[in-house]
């Protein structure tokens, strides 16, 4: 298996295109914060940690606390992917968490994104 340079990118050079991405669309980093939350089960206190040490994708997805076993319903097509059909555990981990913040820019209800009952 080729691990996949996005693997090794540290999480906190990403997290700032997802904030803009919400935020150019009327959402909050609150809200893509709950998400992150709500799929990883990091609390703020480990979000900002795993930001401030530049953790890696790979790290990050391997030391979440929780990862939240209602992800598999997180359905639908990113970057032309099937995110349900991507084989590779940790990127198909990485494809959640991009459906998710496709899914808030979108304007979709965060109870709906989190899959609330």
């Amino acid at each position: 298996m080729t691990a996949h340079r996005v693997y090794k990118m540290s999480f906190a050079s990403v997290y700032p295109h997802y904030v803009a991405k919400a935020q150019r669309k009327g959402r909050t980093k609150a809200e893509l914060d709950a998400i992150i939350h709500w799929l990883t089960g990091y609390d703020a206190a480990g979000l900002a940690t795993v930001l401030e040490e530049r953790i890696d994708f790979e790290a990050f997805f391997a030391q979440a606390p929780a990862m939240n076993p209602s992800r598999t319903l997180i359905k639908g097509v990113v970057c032309g992917v099937r995110v349900e059909e991507v084989e590779e555990p940790l990127m198909r981990e990485i494809r959640y968490l991009d459906k998710l913040v496709d899914e808030l820019a979108r304007g979709k209800a965060l109870e709906k994104i989190l899959r609330a009952s």
